[in-house]
Parts: C-alpha cells; sequence; structure tokens
C-alpha cells in the first residue's frame, strides 16, 4: 500500500492544504486538496473517494474536481461516506445552485459522480479495499476508517475529540501500519477543541493512552494553520510524527 499526502492540515493559508491523503494513486481519504495538488492526468486516476465527514475543508474539491474530470473517465468517481455527509452533498453542494448536480451529468445513466452510503459502523468495500467505518466525536456525523488492501491496513480517525469505539476497534487489529490521527488546536484552546470535537495535544496524549500500538506508527494531521508551529512544539514529547505535504509511505 502507498500512501501520500496531498493535505495535512485543518484549512488552508500558503503552505497549508486542508485533509486529502492519497492511497495507491486510486482512492481519496477525503477531498480537501485534490485539484491543487495532483496534475488532470493524475486526478482522472482517482475511481473512489472516502470522505470521513460533511464538513467544507474535507470536501471543498469535490466540486472543482468534478468540473475537470467531466467527459474524461469511462465510468463514474464514487464518492462513499456516511448517510448525513451524503445527504448534505445532494442538498448543499450538488443542487444546482451552489453548484450542478454532477451526480446527473453529463447523463443521469452516465454521470461524472455517484454518490453511495453506509452506516456509520459498516464494513464496506470501496474499490479493492475493505473499509470497516467506526463512528467518532465530532458536531456532524463523523467516521474513522480502517482501510484494508488484503496485505496491510491503516486507519485515520477523521475529525474527532475523545473517543472510545474507534480505539477498541482498532485495538483488535494487529495488522495496523499506520494510523492518521487528528489534532488540531494548541492546548490553550482546550475549551474551543472541546466544544468543536477536536484533540489538542493533551487530550491525544491521554487517548494514545488507550492505543495497543504493536509497532504502528502515529501521523498526526489536521493541524490548524495558525497554530502549526504552537502545534508541533506542543507535541515534540510525544512518539508521534507531524505529517508534512507532500510525505509518502510503501507498507
Amino acid at each position: 500500500m502507498k500512501l501520500k499526502v496531498l493535505g495535512c492540515h485543518g484549512g488552508e493559508l500558503p503552505g497549508c492544504k486542508s485533509t486529502c491523503f492519497l492511497v495507491d494513486d486510486r482512492l481519496a481519504l477525503d477531498a480537501g486538496a485534490l485539484t491543487s495538488t495532483i496534475p488532470l492526468d493524475e486526478l482522472v486516476k482517482v475511481d473512489d473517494i472516502l470522505l470521513t465527514h460533511s464538513h467544507f475543508d474535507h470536501i471543498k474539491d469535490l466540486p472543482l474536481m468534478a468540473d475537470l474530470i467531466v467527459g474524461r473517465r469511462d465510468k463514474p468517481v464514487i464518492v462513499h461516506s456516511n448517510a448525513e455527509c451524503i445527504a448534505t452533498l445532494k442538498q448543499s453542494l450538488f443542487n444546482n445552485e451552489l453548484w450542478p448536480d454532477f451526480t446527473r451529468i453529463p447523463s443521469a445513466k452516465n454521470p461524472c459522480l455517484k454518490l453511495r452510503s453506509f452506516k456509520s459502523s459498516a464494513n464496506v468495500k470501496v474499490g479493492p479495499y475493505q473499509v470497516r467505518a467506526v463512528p467518532v466525536t465530532h458536531p456532524v456525523e463523523s467516521c474513522g476508517f480502517i482501510v484494508d488492501d488484503g496485505e496491510a491496513a491503516l486507519a485515520i480517525s477523521g475529525d474527532t475529540g475523545p473517543t472510545e469505539q474507534f480505539w477498541k476497534v482498532l485495538n483488535k487489529r494487529d495488522d495496523l501500519k499506520v494510523l492518521l490521527i487528528e489534532t488540531s488546536f494548541p492546548n490553550e484552546l482546550q475549551a474551543l477543541a472541546d466544544i468543536s470535537g477536536h484533540f489538542t495535544p493533551n487530550t491525544l496524549e491521554k487517548e494514545l493512552e488507550k492505543f495497543d500500538r504493536r509497532g504502528c506508527e502515529v501521523l498526526l494531521y489536521h493541524l490548524k494553520p495558525a497554530f502549526v508551529d504552537q502545534l508541533k512544539r506542543e507535541v515534540r514529547h510525544l512518539p508521534v510524527q507531524v505529517l508534512e505535504l507532500g510525505d509518502t509511505f510503501e507498507f
């Protein structure tokens, strides 16, 4: 399995891009930085997009991607997420008001995009991958995922604050190679992190005590751009790696 970091921040400023990871050049985990990071000939090779939740920084490149790839593929790109997220995309994004409905363009029988929903605790097939969805703690319906290609597996937390079921599911796996986990706000903004469903370094440290790592690499993402330097200082004592744009991993 190959993993490339297209975006690893909780927002955008110069040098920071919103959440988006590319697995084996064909599966996107969230869609915050698709169109601004890979050329068109690579963009059209993305077959599936797996969304953790509906917040703007995780879905923002979907409409721009659809506009770029329409007419360039023989089959639609499949967008997979929980039922609440898919409903939001239908009602608030691809609604012919904010953006054209690319689930019916160029035609209803041959659309640019297809939207597929699943339950937040489902096991689903996404392309060649087996995906376990796990509900996490956030103001909207949100999922963490385990993505398994039959030989190795990675996990991603999605946006979350302190949570329980995610760790219970991860601790049953002995094949996890990488955990991508969010950390958004510095410790001084703990109250804001709690209200908005995010980690600080302090809560991250406590949550990692619930995780039986067994050699799994822990990679931090979703650092808010205004606090990147401060967050890096505050996690320096933890056994984690802060992701950077363009990082790649093979496992």
